[in-house]
Formats: C-alpha cells, sequence, structure tokens
C-alpha cells in the first residue's frame, strides 16, 4: 500500500491536534468514571471479577456481558488485579507509529494519581485512531512503580467482544490494556509505552 506525503503529513497532524479533545474525554464526562472505586477506610489488596466486570461495562458503556467475557479471559490468565487505569489516547502509524494518553491510575486501596503515556510502535502498521483504554494492573507494590517503560509482551494480543487486549510487563508488574474505539488501524505492531507524571510529547 502506497502513501501520499499529503496523507502521512494529514495524520501525523491530527495526532498531534487530538489530545485536548480525545484525551480528554474522562474529565469532560464525569459520568464515564468506573464505579468500583475501594471505600477510604477499607484496606484491600485487589478487584474482583464483579467489580472489574461493573467497572469496564461502566466506562466502555458496553453491556456486562461484554465486558465479562474480555475480564473473563484476563482473570483467567492473570488473576485479580491490584489496580485498574481508565483513560483515553490517540495514536497514528505509517509503519512507524506514536500513541498518547492520559487517564487516572486507581488502586485498590483507594489510592489514585493521574499519569501520562507514550510510546513507539514498529510493525506492519497503518492508519489512526482515538479509543478509551481500560488497563488491568498487576503485582505492583506502591503508586510509584507505574512511572517507568512498559514493553509489550509478544503473542499476547487478541480480540474479545469487540474489545482489544494485550499484555505489558517491566519486571514483575504487568498491565493488561483493554481498548475499544473508532478509527483505521492495520496489523500487528510491538513497542512500549512509558508511563509518566507529566505529559510528554518526546516518545523515547
Amino acid at each position: 500500500m502506497r502513501f501520499r506525503p499529503a496523507i502521512v503529513f494529514g495524520l501525523l497532524l491530527l495526532l498531534f491536534l487530538t489530545p485536548a479533545v480525545v484525551l480528554n474525554r474522562a474529565e469532560a464526562d464525569p459520568q464515564a468514571e468506573p464505579q468500583a472505586t475501594a471505600q477510604p477506610n477499607q484496606q484491600r489488596s485487589s478487584f474482583d471479577r464483579r467489580e472489574i466486570t461493573s467497572a469496564m461495562s461502566d466506562y466502555f458503556g458496553v453491556t456486562s456481558e461484554a465486558a465479562g467475557s474480555v475480564v473473563e479471559r484476563v482473570f483467567r490468565d492473570l488473576g485479580q488485579p491490584v489496580g485498574y487505569i481508565y483513560g483515553s489516547e490517540a495514536s497514528a502509524a505509517i509503519v512507524v507509529g506514536l500513541r498518547y494518553g492520559q487517564g487516572i491510575l486507581q488502586m485498590a486501596d483507594g489510592s489514585q494519581t493521574k499519569v501520562f503515556w507514550r510510546g513507539p510502535s514498529v510493525g506492519w502498521d497503518a492508519g489512526g485512531n482515538g479509543s478509551k483504554v481500560f488497563t488491568l494492573v498487576y503485582n505492583m507494590q506502591n503508586i510509584e512503580q507505574i512511572y517507568q517503560r512498559f514493553p509489550g509482551v509478544e503473542g499476547t494480543a487478541y480480540l474479545v467482544a469487540g474489545m482489544g487486549v494485550n499484555y505489558q510487563r517491566s519486571d514483575t508488574i504487568t498491565l493488561a490494556p483493554v481498548r475499544t474505539g473508532v478509527g483505521l488501524r492495520l496489523g500487528a505492531n510491538v513497542g512500549y509505552l512509558a508511563y509518566s507524571k507529566k505529559r510528554r510529547f518526546i516518545p523515547l
């Protein structure tokens, strides 16, 4: 497939102009916030399947059955998460791709923080999209550990109930981003996502 320079420029321009619109949907729409938050005075170590299914269903606006099929697959692989991130992202690619996002990290013990992420991807990949993201977090002892790079785990990408899932891992910490959205995204890609306290536009 051949791409004209104008199309390439248009996709990259769209990527850098849309974060203020696409990435702030979670903040602009308080109704979209998941409801499965821990009680402030209750010490907890993880979320159960019912809580995650309810939170994912509320945030994505999908049925409990659809969310439940995704949660069942991830729980079968990884068990109960210690937290989750809900947010939005924008991405575009012409072989080499870029992805930028922001969201809220909610831990089972009630603590939460705002996080930003960005990263490159390389592969047979073309197009652009904007999507909501609900990421399950595993084996993280404290909230500061999210601020690092998480490479994608090869061979873990799959599609369940119209939602894409893949695993990312750094040492013992595993992230399971679940994405749904609109746009064109062809092929498979490999890369990493780097999480930070502030928005950064340099993807490396």
